[in-house]
């Protein structure tokens, strides 16, 4: 009997009873002449070579390997619905990079763009109780287009500097659900630890119904529309106690559980505050990157690790970098009560095309809806390093959108619109300097690389006191390794002693309010992690904690 790869439920905060879990072998075929659709390979059967899914053809874990480009790519696999299933059947993809088209025995049931974001179709019409049906995924893929965000993929044949392996198709899990005629869509979960209650807004797909909310420290509250649930002993969540009240939602036949964590992240004076105290930031910086999976985790084990590993290096928190992490790494981090800083994979998406923005926050959007009821999430960063600039105009303009649908989406935390870079409309202030005269850097409140964007942004790109962020930093590799900043140490004291002084500069600037280290792991050629690529050790973790908590 075939094992299934991460069989896991993908969405811990919205889990239904009735689902199949999809991944394992599927059939596939490169499609280098994009010629598929003409050939009407839509109508497959089946294709000669095999795959792994949830991962991606790049990676090992898939059993291909493929590491040449990949622009057009086709899957199949053979699908039973169950007979007990006579209402409506939903068919989730959890990540699919970057665009698909979705047909069940030859008819299209379903287009996505978004290699980041979940997505789901109601199959409903194209399957029928007991049968079995031929599903066909074509999957497009253009990183060298430059309107389609890609994060760290490399746009050159090898991997090089800080750009990695690329990642193509399906790379999270695929999953059939079943839900009743009227269904939750969502339920957003707004915490307000001051009022010591979580006020719900759920959407529905068909008719909207009556949502009772139980909680499993025995409060119950029903509404139609927003649902108020006070709190008779409100605990709050944070690291060291990352309390979590659990849901179980009931709307009409639907039937769905969920959590939630009651905390306040918010910013004044300069400082950031969690639950009404002022929070100092000691993160780290995690691409989610794999050797063996790549962008894909190889068991949920493996993402609760790496948590645990940046924890006992003495990190509260993760920005997780040009890469959208999976809800199991984020319900791992809600568990734990682990610090994260969500972002997008802006990289590779050229600002200022209109075609490039509407892609990049059309996804955005959907990565924000998606993750926004995660307790551990504390800030929102559109952008990374946002000095790659082609048009001022265009690109400010872009920054401002993005800080706008952004609070519009979720109006209960800061929005970092661009770590690094131009900032213009943010709500945190950040700088990345792998110099050796951090002070300089932090003092200046700027750098010299933002010059050019200044000029056209004018007032709305000056620091305005928000709170003040060392977003990267560090970096420093071993002599041998391959590349990091800054030159290398020669021995494990030598590291020490670099990174105790980087940390005291940092830490001796009053107004600035946290750091972010480069970064957890090695990511191939960029040798510059704490730990290896691997996830085993290059230092002593105890003597990293000391300095990073000190």
């Amino acid at each position: 009997m075939q094992t299934i790869p991460r069989p896991e439920h993908p969405q811990p905060q919205f889990e239904r009873a009735d689902w199949i879990n999809l991944n394992g072998e599927w059939a596939f075929a490169f499609d280098p002449g994009r010629s598929g659709l003409e050939r009407e390979l839509f109508r497959s059967r089946g294709f000669d070579r095999t795959i792994t899914v949830p991962f991606c053809p790049e990676s090992r874990l898939s059993g291909v390997g493929h590491t040449d480009f990949i622009e057009t790519l086709w899957y199949h696999r053979r699908i039973e619905i169950p007979a007990a299933w006579r209402e409506r059947v939903l068919l989730h993809f959890g990540g699919v990079d970057y665009r698909c088209d979705v047909f069940v025995d030859g008819r299209l049931a379903g287009r996505h763009a978004g290699g980041q974001c979940a997505f789901a179709f109601d199959i409903t019409r194209f399957v029928q109780p007991g049968g079995t049906h031929d599903l066909v995924v074509w999957v497009c893929d253009d990183v060298r287009g430059y309107v389609q965000p890609s994060g760290k993929q490399s746009p050159k044949l090898l991997s090089h500097g800080c750009h990695y392996t690329r990642v193509t198709g399906i790379w999270q899990t695929v999953w059939l659900e079943r839900v009743p005629a009227n269904a939750l869509r969502d339920v957003q979960i707004i915490p307000d630890l001051d009022g010591g209650r979580f006020v719900l807004m759920p959407r529905f797909d068909g008719d909207p119904a009556p949502l009772t909310v139980t909680a499993h420290t025995g409060e119950t509250a029903i509404g139609s529309g927003v649902v108020v649930l006070p709190l008779r002993e409100p605990r709050a969540w944070r690291p060291g106690d990352p309390f979590l009240y659990e849901f179980d939602f009931a709307a009409g036949k639907d039937r769905v559980r969920s959590y939630a964590g009651l905390r306040k992240i918010h910013v004044v004076g300069g400082r950031i505050f969690l639950n009404n105290a002022p929070l100092y930031l000691r993160l780290v910086l995690d691409q989610g990157y794999y050797p063996d999976g790549i962008w894909t985790a190889p068991s949920d084990t493996a993402l609760k690790g790496d948590i645990e590993l940046a924890m006992a290096a003495g990190f509260n928190g993760a920005r997780l970098h040009q890469k959208v992490f999976e809800p199991r790494f984020h319900y791992w981090a809600d568990r734990l009560g682990y610090l994260t800083w969500g972002e997008a994979s802006s990289w590779g998406c050229n600002a200022a095309s209109f075609e490039g923005r509407d892609n990049f926050l059309r996804e955005w959007r959907e990565i924000v809806v998606r993750d926004r009821n995660h307790p551990s999430i504390i800030a929102w960063t559109p952008w990374n390093e946002a000095w790659w600039i082609q048009n001022e105009e265009q690109f400010g303009r872009t920054l401002v959108e993005s800080y706008e649908l952004t609070k519009a989406l979720d109006p209960t935390r800061p929005v970092h619109t661009a770590s690094g870079g131009a900032h213009c409309r943010t709500d945190i202030w950040s700088v990345h300097s792998y110099g050796p005269d951090l002070v300089k850097v932090i003092a200046a409140r700027q750098d010299g690389n933002l010059e050019r964007a200044q000029k056209t942004l004018a007032a709305s790109a000056l620091y305005a006191g928000q709170p003040y962020v060392v977003a990267e930093f560090g970096g420093i590799k071993m002599e041998g390794d391959g590349w990091g900043y800054g030159g290398a140490a020669k021995s494990a004291d030598e590291f020490y002693r670099r990174l105790d002084e980087q940390v005291k500069t940092i830490r001796a600037q009053s107004d600035v309010t946290g750091f972010c280290y480069t970064q957890l792991t090695d990511v191939e050629q960029e040798q510059n992690g704490i730990y290896k690529y691997d996830r085993s050790r290059k230092f002593d973790t105890t003597s990293i904690a000391e300095i990073i908590g000190q």
